[in-house]
């Protein structure tokens, strides 16, 4: 009995937010979600998440761990919109208020395999001294409404809320929005992935050479 050909590929991705490198900072946590295109559908494990406060060691002053697992699937019908990996650090400031350390994303490595990837994170920073003033005065950082923009090339030209709400609850009417046209570099995300694919080839996509299979039908290193 002949089979059909598959209608769908699919992409499995395991791995670990592993740690960061933020020399001025400490206790950081990090929220992650993936973003993808129209096309895509998650068919397994978690869209988003957020890792546990961390510190840095004696042995490694300059280093955050958090070894946070990832694990999601999904299906596509085409590689347009493959999905990225969105990262926000979060940690106290001198008051005691968490504000965002740093915003990144990365896309998910297409040939199947280990990988490892050091994501550069960087911070909007307020445009006009009447922006830092209120940046100061609130006690609050400026933070993008949505980190999503992020992995759409808007991050550096998005939109940030001075307020008190976390990034993502949409701003109320009393806060207002301002356009963000500077960012400044800060610290890095160390992310491992172990990537398989299935069907990709039977539908004419080819990611590279694949090497043993650990599970039937799924292309993996």
């Amino acid at each position: 009995m002949a089979t059909s050909n598959p209608s769908v590929f699919l992409l499995s991705v395991n791995g670990q937010i592993q740690g960061a490198n933020f020399p001025e900072f400490d206790h950081l946590y990090c929220k992650f979600c993936f973003v993808y295109g129209h096309d895509w559908v998650p068919t397994a494990g978690l869209e988003e998440g957020i890792t546990q406060i961390t510190c840095k060691g004696k042995q490694s002053p300059h280093t955050l761990i958090w070894n946070f697992p990832l694990e999601t699937t999904f299906k596509s019908t085409n590689p347009s919109g493959w999905p990225q990996l969105v990262l926000s650090v979060y940690g106290p400031d001198v008051f005691g208020n968490d504000v965002v350390r740093g915003y990144g994303a990365t896309h998910i490595p297409i040939t199947p395999g280990q990988h490892t990837r050091s994501v550069p994170m960087f911070v909007p920073e307020p445009t006009w001294r009447l922006q830092k003033f209120t940046s100061w005065l609130l006690g609050r950082r400026p933070e993008y409404t949505d980190p999503k923009v992020v992995a759409h090339g808007e991050g550096r030209e998005g939109w940030f809320l001075l307020g008190f709400l976390p990034p993502t609850t949409s701003p109320p009417r009393s806060v207002s929005s301002v356009a963000v046209t500077r960012v400044r570099s800060q610290g890095f995300v160390t992310v491992s992935f172990h990537i398989m694919t299935k069907d990709m080839k039977k539908l004419g996509y080819d990611v590279g050479p694949s090497g043993a299979e650990n599970t039937p039908g799924w292309a993996a290193e």
